[in-house]
């Protein structure tokens, strides 16, 4: 059986039907490396041999550029980054409540932020193209306003999952467990 996407420690900031988004996410993350990874071996390849690709080239960007949004989306969901922890880690009680809500809320404004100005870049892209295939670029800055919208889709679910449940663990003990922050 195949070990559980989210822990139970981690359960309590997540929303359970966002779990099959995380998981296609997941996937998107491993496809985008794979193709990065395989297209820049076939450039290298063509290139060495005497006979280039260009449109590899191409290729290899779109697969880095949707690679970091995808998983900036993912590694918001799993705290992986874009959170400084330091600050809230030693606090208890109102003032760490304050701070993770704080935290949150900032990446959940750049998340929106991203929709706004990315959808901006999709629209201006229309008129710009790459070469070699003569596609618009704005198919490879649609990937900003997505990887935004996730981001503050998460940024959400850790806010009010946070609020409801607590932002730390108990643990069997009775001691609060930092809760992968």
């Amino acid at each position: 059986m195949a070990a559980p996407l989210v822990l139970e420690a981690d359960r309590h900031m997540k929303w359970r039907a966002l779990d099959p988004l995380e998981r296609v996410l997941m996937v998107l993350c491993g496809v985008c490396l794979t193709g990065f990874t395989l297209s820049t071996l076939l450039d290298v390849v063509t290139r060495e041999s005497g006979h280039p690709l260009l449109s590899l080239q191409e290729v290899t960007s779109t697969f880095f550029t949707y690679g970091v949004f995808v998983g900036s989306a993912v590694a918001t969901r799993r705290n992986d980054h874009l959170f400084l922890s330091a600050l809230t880690e030693k606090m208890t009680g109102a003032p760490r409540r304050f701070f993770e809500v704080f935290n949150r809320s900032v990446v959940l404004l750049v998340g929106l932020g991203m929709v706004w100005f990315g959808w901006q870049n999709v629209l201006t892209g229309l008129g710009s193209f790459r070469m070699p295939s003569m596609l618009p670029m704005s198919y490879l800055y649609l990937g900003i306003p997505l990887c935004g919208a996730l981001v503050a889709l998460f940024s959400l679910e850790q806010i009010v999952n946070g609020l409801r449940n607590g932002f730390t663990v108990p643990v069997g003990d009775g001691v609060a467990r930092d809760a992968g922050l």
